[in-house]
C-alpha cells in the first residue's frame, strides 16, 4: 500500500511538471522561438510585424506633358494613393507632403503622353513614382518605405 501511494504521488508530480512545462511553452516558448529563429534578410531594414497597410491619398495633379510629335500641348490630370506599411511611415510622408508633391510634379512634367497612355506605361510610371519617393527626404536619411502607387484617376488631354 505504501508503494502504491509513493507511485501515485510520483506520477502526479511528474504530470504536474509536464503540464507546467507545456503551459510555459505555449505561453512563452512559442513566441520566443519565432522571434529568435526568424531568418534575418541581409541588406533589408527590419520590418514591423505585418499588419494592415496604410493608405495616403494624394491630391490630384494637373501638369503639362512634354510636347508630342505634332507639337500640341497635352495635359495630364492624375490622382493616386500611396500604400505604406506602417502608421509611422504614413505620418512621416504626410509631414513631408510638400517634398512628395514637388518630386512627383517634376517626374510627371517630364513625360510624353505616348509614354504613359498604355497600361504598361502606367505600370512603369507607378514604379518611377515609387523610386522617386523612396529617395530619403533628408541628407543621409533612411529611404521611405512605399509599397505601391494606386492610381485613382488618370486623364490625358
Amino acid at each position: 500500500m505504501k508503494k502504491l501511494i509513493i507511485i501515485i504521488v510520483a506520477v502526479v508530480l511528474l504530470l504536474g511538471g509536464l503540464g507546467g512545462g507545456a503551459a510555459w511553452y505555449f505561453l512563452h516558448g512559442k513566441a520566443d522561438a519565432t522571434e529568435d529563429d526568424a531568418p534575418v534578410k541581409k541588406g533589408k531594414k527590419a520590418r514591423k510585424p505585418a499588419g494592415p497597410p496604410e493608405y495616403i491619398p494624394i491630391e490630384p495633379f494637373t501638369v503639362n506633358l512634354q510636347p508630342g510629335e505634332n507639337g500640341a500641348d497635352q495635359y495630364l490630370q492624375v490622382a493616386f494613393t500611396l500604400e505604406v506599411s506602417s502608421v509611422e511611415e504614413h505620418e512621416y510622408i504626410k509631414t513631408n507632403m510638400a517634398k512628395v508633391r514637388s518630386r512627383v510634379l517634376l517626374l510627371l512634367s517630364s513625360k510624353h503622353a505616348s509614354d504613359i497612355n498604355t497600361p504598361e506605361g502606367k505600370v512603369q510610371l507607378a514604379k518611377e513614382i515609387i523610386a522617386t519617393l523612396k529617395e530619403p527626404f533628408e541628407d543621409r536619411g533612411t529611404p521611405q518605405d512605399i509599397d505601391d502607387v494606386l492610381f485613382t484617376s488618370f486623364i490625358i488631354q
